[in-house]
């Protein structure tokens, strides 16, 4: 059956599936996106991997999905209950696409699709989501031969193994690890990956799947969110806190104090790692980390590679660039050795067994890697976002020293005083980022650019 195109258009995005369940997205929804699915890939595999978070609506939409997939004739893996980076292990594992129905860190009434090629290759709106977009619209064609098989196979215990070979977490010193999975994935995955190493003792926090998230939001780039670890950080006396999003591909760390540690700073710590055991890498950096990052790579004799913010730009660079390693301001790290994905769990045993194999609290092992102070991503709800960046650009002509527009447009002022404001790709948002040497900087840009946008959207 054919659908209407504005509809679907709000539903499949530049890098998912994503809407409201009941009323964007429903069971017959998500088969027409199987069967699309399963046209997209039938020439390059025979099967697709389908997981799902743990979100009520979550079993029903990957089985429609499922039942899209096989009415095309390709077979069917379930491995259940997953976080997205386990999906995209079972998808580099068994060497097929896949499917993981999560909306990651948004609210319970919300779901979707993340989509993968082979080798956890990413599907996004220029490899495949646009075609998939267009046939749905259109209406999905039938197939004429036998449906698919559908099988069982449980990859949790396979996956927590694998990311322990590409760490080496022995001989680590005692530390004790607060976790909060915010009622999300984290909560099945963590005792597989972190439960087996025997020097950490692991403190978890709201590990009940629990898909309405009864306790805040699974989403500590909000830092609202994170109140709860890092008073509980300090409570029980841990060494270091970890938080993870729904779907738990994020990973966000909290030191010993209570203190948030950036992601940027967490990005050169792990770049650090990585180039001890590659030298001269490349590592890929969004545009919207600290400028530390960047310098600390160069300095450990790697070559930094600036990239878009979304995970689609960094895995397609990091496969044409062959690099190492890769992170973005909102705690999404990827890997080469995780078929150039993300996972947050990977990053946090990076910093586990950076933290445990010295003497060094987290407080200090991070300041090592923060050098400049951040605003964090500030949105403005504007309805002419490019009058909005026309007029701040106006503001600051006489002291810019260069801008570029690699991703929204980047303002560099000198003396290591930077902003960035770029749309969101799906709300009428414009997000604003900025940086300088110290947080007096750092408020006097935010305190301007926020004045010309108030201005011009008549805010009070």
């Amino acid at each position: 059956m054919s659908r209407p195109a504005a509809a679907v258009h709000r539903v499949i995005k530049a890098y998912d599936v994503r809407g409201v369940v009941g009323e964007q997205i429903d069971e017959a929804f998500v088969a027409e996106v199987g069967g699309a699915f399963a046209r997209l890939v039938r020439g390059e595999a025979s099967q697709v991997v389908i997981g799902h978070d743990m979100r009520e609506s979550s079993p029903a939409l990957a089985a429609a999905f499922a039942d899209g997939v096989r009415a095309q004739g390709l077979d069917v893996v379930r491995i259940g209950l997953a976080s997205t980076d386990q999906l995209y292990f079972a998808s580099g594992l068994l060497d097929c696409p896949g499917a993981m129905f999560t909306a990651s860190h948004n609210p319970a009434a919300y779901n979707g699709i993340k989509l993968c090629r082979a080798g956890a290759k990413p599907v996004g709106q220029d490899t495949g989501l646009a075609e998939i977009r267009d046939e749905v619209i259109a209406g999905v064609p039938g197939h004429d031969g036998p449906p698919g098989a559908v099988t069982d196979r449980d990859v949790l215990a396979d996956y927590g193994a694998f990311l322990r070979t590409l760490v080496d977490v022995t001989g680590l010193r005692p530390l004790r690890v607060a976790v909060d999975a915010g009622n999300g994935m984290a909560g099945h995955t963590a005792p597989a990956v972190l439960g087996p190493i025997e020097a950490l003792t692991m403190l978890p926090l709201y590990f009940e799947l629990d898909g309405s998230f009864p306790n805040h939001e699974a989403n500590p780039l909000d830092p609202a969110n994170l109140v709860d670890l890092q008073r509980f950080v300090v409570e029980t006396g841990a060494d270091i806190g970890l938080a993870f999003d729904g779907d738990a591909d994020r990973c966000f760390v909290v030191d010993e104090r209570g203190q948030a540690v950036s992601p940027s700073a967490v990005t050169a710590l792990v770049a650090a790692r990585e180039l001890t055991r590659v030298p001269g890498g490349t590592v890929i950096h969004n545009l919207i980390t600290s400028r530390a990052v960047p310098e600390l790579v160069a300095e450990r004799g790697g070559t930094p590679v600036r990239s878009r913010v979304g995970h689609s730009y960094i895995k397609a660079l990091m496969a044409e660039t062959g690099a190492i390693f890769g992170g973005e301001h909102s705690a999404h790290y990827y890997f080469r050795d995780f078929w150039c994905a993300d996972s947050g769990m990977l990053a946090a045993l990076y910093v586990l067994a950076e933290l445990g194999g010295q003497d060094r609290p987290l407080s200090e092992l991070a300041a090592g890697y923060e050098r400049y102070a951040a605003s964090g991503e500030i949105n403005f709800t504007v309805a002419d976002a490019p009058a909005c960046v026309a007029a701040v650009l106006e503001r600051f002509a006489a002291q810019i020293v260069d801008t570029d527009r690699l991703d929204g447009v980047t303002v560099d002022l000198g003396d290591g005083v930077w902003f960035n404001l770029r749309s969101s790709n799906t709300e009428p948002l414009l997000r604003l980022n900025a940086e300088a040497p110290d947080e007096a900087g750092v408020a006097r840009i935010v305190e301007q650019v926020s004045a010309v946008i108030d201005a011009q959207t008549g805010a009070p």
